[in-house]
């Protein structure tokens, strides 16, 4: 990363684009721009390595799309919310579920906090705000402005201290994140002082600038210094107001670079992205990708000039165009863009120089003799945040990757295959499992360690409708045509309905009908296959040794 944070009177945003993952739909880079996770239209959690270019770990994390996505401060666990409203928290490492929460609404959006990783902030659908505490499994309903206006987004501000909250007419409200008392508040309000709903709110990696994407089409940033000054009921005037006055686009995700110098807007309507710079509010660039497709989430790297976007389940990776710099390779040499003539001094070609002095030590040859420290590492001031001097050792930058042997030998350290058979539990990790109980550990199907029992709790929300169907699932039509996107039969009553977890229903890509003992294990289609997602009821077991919660290909018969 040398090269980038010492280039900085260049331009420091991207321009060429490269395709990668399929089937995605939100992406989130960790704090040190060194892996990003990419959440996938069949359950999966995709890490990629942002060095190697390449897939470092693959989590079967839902039944159902993922949805939202959020790294934790050290980078070692990972939260993620999915369309069938389960928020999961997973080690990054192992690959293993700590805990589950099951919502009544769809989630729109998880945050960790920024400091404390015990607390995750989620914004339920039409229902206020939630704050998790993961230790003890308990929430608190953060305030809103209007209870009959429940269409509510929040965000953490940077360090955490605060959660800002904004609502469907244009009320903010800066709420305290350990007692959840009102700081400060205002409203946005248009040139007739009318006011416009409020689409998301998302904080500068540097500084104390915020921006405010509303439904009137215009993207305002505000400095929290000044708000907090206002207090509340304020009327704070924002920095910028940055707008498409052309086209009118309306804005589908923005986002602030990683040094809060320039800001990325995803149009709503097709695959493009419009970069400002913050402090002017001059429009820098328009990055345009395949035409016909939507955008569905952007993210910008904390420390690089690079973009990542997601249309029609592809990650772009919008970088700069690198220019081979020769010069950088030998100090004496200089690039020449015609031809110079050159006068040969009298000894420049001479074996010795007799004419040469001595020269005297200074400098460069002076310091030779001196001793130079090789063991203490400087930390990179861009990984470390203003109140802070030293990085944190303890963090997950990288994943080991382990390689790919082509005739391993059957189970080489798990023990043997009758003995896992013995310890095996017909229990399927979907019930509670209290702070006094024993921690139960079941092994796994291909024979490797046990894996622990996951806690599921139950959030219950007053006065949350049920029977929300996610945005993502939501089909242009009647309200029949969307329930059914919600990925639940018709049939399923009782306790087979408010358990997600209990293998019977699984969303499959089939190229054409076939039954269910004429299938086979794929678990990425790219997209434009032909293949189309159909509900499929199937009693367990199908095929041994795979769960039914798998993504599966249905051949015909």
């Amino acid at each position: 990363y040398i090269f980038y944070l010492a280039e900085s009177f260049g331009q420091n945003y991207p321009e060429v684009q490269q395709q990668h993952i399929y089937m995605a739909l939100t992406c989130t880079f960790n704090r040190w721009g060194t892996l990003l996770a990419v959440g996938c239209n069949d359950g999966r959690i995709v890490i990629w390595d942002f060095l190697t270019r390449g897939i470092a770990k693959i989590i079967s994390a839902h039944i159902h799309p993922v949805c939202s996505l959020s790294w934790s401060r050290d980078g070692h666990k990972l939260v993620s919310a999915s369309t069938d409203n389960i928020v999961s928290q997973w080690d990054v490492l192992t690959g293993d579920c700590d805990q589950r929460f099951r919502f009544p609404s769809p989630i729109l959006k998880l945050q960790y906090h920024p400091r404390d990783m015990d607390k995750v902030l989620v914004c339920p659908m039409k229902s206020a705000p939630v704050l998790l505490t993961l230790s003890d499994a308990k929430h608190v309903v953060l305030p809103v402005d209007d209870d009959s206006d429940l269409n509510v987004v929040a965000a953490f501000d940077r360090r955490g201290d605060y959660i800002y909250t904004g609502n469907a007419k244009g009320k903010i409200l800066v709420l305290n994140t350990n007692k959840q008392d009102l700081v400060a508040s205002f409203r946005v309000t248009t040139g007739t002082s009318n006011t416009t709903a409020i689409k998301s709110i998302e904080f500068a990696r540097k500084g104390s600038c915020f921006l405010i994407n509303t439904a009137d089409r215009i993207i305002r940033v505000y400095d929290g210094r000044e708000i907090m000054t206002c207090g509340r009921d304020g009327e704070p005037e924002p920095m910028q107001k940055l707008q498409d006055l052309v086209n009118r686009t309306p804005w589908k995700r923005c986002c602030f670079s990683g040094d809060g110098e320039y800001i990325v807007a995803g149009s709503a309507r097709q695959h493009a992205l419009y970069i400002w710079e913050k402090s002017i509010g001059n429009l820098v660039k328009i990055l345009h990708g395949t035409r016909g497709e939507l955008l569905l989430d952007v993210a910008w790297h904390p420390v690089r000039p690079i973009i990542a976007s997601i249309s029609s389940g592809v990650v772009s990776i919008w970088a700069q165009n690198q220019v081979e710099n020769w010069s950088a390779f030998a100090p004496d040499f200089k690039e020449l863009d015609e031809n110079v003539e050159y006068e040969e001094r009298e000894s420049e070609f001479d074996i010795e120089d007799e004419d040469k002095s001595e020269p005297e030590q200074t400098g460069a040859d002076a310091a030779e003799d001196e001793e130079v420290d090789v063991t203490s590492v400087d930390p990179i001031p861009a990984f470390c945040s203003s109140d802070e001097e030293l990085e944190d050792y303890k963090a997950l930058l990288y994943l080991p990757i382990a390689p790919e042997v082509e005739d391993p030998e059957e189970n080489p350290f798990g023990p043997p295959p009758d003995a896992a058979g013995q310890n095996a539990t017909p229990d399927d990790g979907s019930a509670h499992s209290g702070p006094g109980d024993k921690k139960q550990r079941q092994p796994s199907s291909d024979g490797g360690p046990p894996k622990k029992k996951i806690r599921t709790t139950t959030i219950e929300l007053q006065g949350v409708p049920n029977d929300e169907v996610h945005p993502l699932l939501g089909v242009k039509g009647d309200s029949k045509s969307k329930k059914k996107a919600a990925g639940r039969p018709k049939g399923s009553k009782g306790k087979d309905k408010d358990s997600p977890f209990r293998p019977k229903v699984c969303w499959d890509r089939a190229e054409g009908l076939g039954t269910p003992g004429k299938t086979t294990f794929d678990p990425c289609v790219p997209p434009g296959s032909g293949a189309r997602m159909l509900q499929v009821y199937c009693p367990p077991p199908i095929i041994p040794m795979m769960p039914c919660n798998k993504t599966r290909v249905l051949k015909p018969a």
